[in-house]
């Protein structure tokens, strides 16, 4: 099997919970190599996501290491055996990896949490209201790029839409829903389209007002995606270079508190959109 040269986040994260299970075992890499008849190289490049892995090994490496969770066991095998190429491989050659990545995470996932505080959620965005935030933040950008991100932005909305969508809780900020990123009338339409998500039944939208008490805030937006168990959920924060994927088991149970806490201290769903709609009426 080729070296990948590129390996995607989700083979990587294959081959970190690999490397996780390998050293709570106090196995070094040659001598998870030997149990295998193969070299620590091997190892390595599996372990970096680097070189693929067969449902055989991934079963035998998890047996030597005395893994006795099952259902880890088969998550990571199907991770391991998934050869799914989805919509977001056509935009390969024109956006960064992590953007990639970005979708591939959110196909694969069991549940999704957002909490945004200046920006309506990716998920929930109208054409017109990406379109002027990504024009705002690109102004270098010309047309044609801009486009292709509304495209892929709006094809990420395919989880929460498709036959079998991905249960989605969102917490959004009063700020998020007053701030203009686009004209009034794109404003108002951003408004009505999160009331009719907010209405379909896998989807829960609350907000946070201003007036408030008791509100701290949770540092950043943040993306929360459920894995096929809980080890394998995924936290993505933004930074200047695109989202960054967060594993750490200590961060995850931080973020998942966290969002816990917040989703607790907002509106419920149905005074959420009787609020929204007061907001849509402003306008």
């Amino acid at each position: 099997m080729p070296r990948r040269q590129q390996p995607t986040a989700r083979q990587e994260r294959l081959g970190a919970e690999l490397r996780k299970l390998r050293e709570a075992a106090g196995l070094k890499g040659r001598e998870a190599a030997a149990l295998l008849g193969t070299d620590s190289g091997q190892i390595s490049q599996i372990e970096a996501g680097t070189a693929g892995v067969s449902e055989e090994r991934v079963r035998r490496l998890a047996a030597h290491y005395s893994c006795t969770d099952g259902e880890l066991i088969d998550a990571l095998v199907a991770m391991a055996t998934d050869r799914t190429r989805g919509w977001w491989e056509e935009y390969r050659d024109h956006l960064p990896t992590p953007f990639l990545d970005l979708p591939e995470l959110e196909h694969h996932a069991s549940y999704r949490w957002d909490v945004d505080f200046l920006h309506v959620p990716g998920l929930l965005q109208t054409p017109d209201y990406a379109r002027a935030l990504f024009a705002f933040v690109n102004p270098e950008f010309p047309a044609s790029d801009v486009d292709r991100w509304v495209e892929h932005r709006m094809k990420r909305r395919t989880i929460i839409e498709r036959p079998d969508p991905v249960p989605y809780a969102t917490v959004i900020h009063e700020a998020a829903l007053r701030i203009r990123v686009g004209d009034r009338t794109a404003t108002r339409a951003q408004l009505t389209r999160i009331l009719e998500q907010s209405e379909v039944e896998h989807i829960t939208v609350r907000v946070i007002p201003f007036d408030l008490d008791g509100f701290g805030g949770a540092g950043s937006a943040m993306v929360y995606a459920g894995g096929l168990v809980p080890q394998l959920d995924t936290l993505v924060r933004d930074s200047p270079n695109g989202p960054v994927f967060v594993n750490a088991e200590a961060q995850l149970s931080r973020y998942r508190t966290l969002f816990h806490k917040v989703e607790a201290l907002s509106l419920e769903p149905v005074r959420s959109r009787d609020f929204i709609h007061r907001l849509t009426k402003e306008l």
